[in-house]
Order: structure tokens, then C-alpha cells, then sequence
């Protein structure tokens, strides 16, 4: 029986299992959505409230432990200065799971995580065609009749 064991093991080793997991939760928190497998997808949900928590105390220890997990400063300082106020006033699940489809390859159950209340960025624009600006064409002259020496 597995009572109170949390530790899913995703066919990992635990060393593979963390950096796996540690490369999601930054990728996770730079971009603010990602796709994945719905077990990878619920861990990595876990443990990217855990690091919004963390910013929301805001401390300097709070931002060291961050950096311990978190691969890149650029993401822990927007944990900070951008993530954590947007949820001061929020008591956790800053992370949302959306089951979407299934893996065409070997079928696994794909889920997409996002932070709850992401601003989404622009849509693109679609691509027109390049048309070649018509210039005003000028009257051509017509050839001289004198013969050319």
C-alpha cells in the first residue's frame, strides 16, 4: 500500500525525475503554460505554487531557496517582481491543469499547465502577402531613330 507517500515516481530515477522537473517549473514560470503528460503535469503544477509562495514572502532567504530550484535568475527575479504580486492576494492554486488530448505516438494523456490569470500575448498577425509596392511608372521614351555610332 502507498498511504502518505507523495513522491510520484514517473519511471525516473530521483536525480532524473528532479531535473526533469526543475526544467518544467522553469520553463513553466518563464513562459506561463506548457504541454506535457498529465503526471508530469500535476508535479510540476505542485511545485510551481510552492515557488509562488516562496516570492510571496518575498525574503532573501525565500529568494535563495527559489534559486536552489529554479535553473535561470532571470526567471526567479520575474517570480518576484512579477509573479508574486499578481498573486499577494490570492491563498494558493496559481496553477491551472487542462487535460487536452492524446499523444499520437504512444497515446499518453496530454495536459496543458498554466498560471492562473496569465496575460496572454498578442495574437500574431497573419501573414500577407508581400506585394511589390507599384511604383508610378514613368512614359517610356521611344528609341532615337538616329543610328548609334
Amino acid at each position: 500500500m502507498r498511504h502518505k507517500k507523495r513522491t510520484v515516481k514517473l519511471g525516473r530515477t530521483s536525480s532524473h525525475r528532479r531535473a526533469m522537473l526543475r526544467n518544467m517549473v522553469t520553463s513553466l514560470l518563464k513562459s506561463e503554460r506548457i504541454e506535457t503528460t498529465v503526471p508530469k503535469a500535476r508535479e510540476a503544477a505542485r511545485l510551481a505554487d510552492r515557488m509562488v509562495t516562496l516570492a510571496k514572502k518575498g525574503t532573501l532567504h525565500a529568494r535563495r531557496q527559489a534559486l536552489t530550484f529554479v535553473m535561470d535568475r532571470e526567471v526567479v527575479t520575474k517570480l518576484f517582481s512579477d509573479l508574486a504580486p499578481r498573486y499577494a492576494d490570492r491563498n494558493g492554486g496559481y496553477t491551472r491543469v487542462i487535460r487536452t488530448s492524446f499523444r499520437r505516438g504512444d497515446g499518453a494523456e496530454l495536459a496543458l499547465v498554466e498560471m492562473i490569470g496569465r496575460i496572454a500575448p498578442p495574437p500574431k498577425a497573419a501573414k500577407k502577402k508581400k506585394e511589390k509596392a507599384e511604383a508610378p511608372q514613368q512614359p517610356q521614351k521611344p528609341p532615337d531613330a538616329s543610328p548609334e555610332k
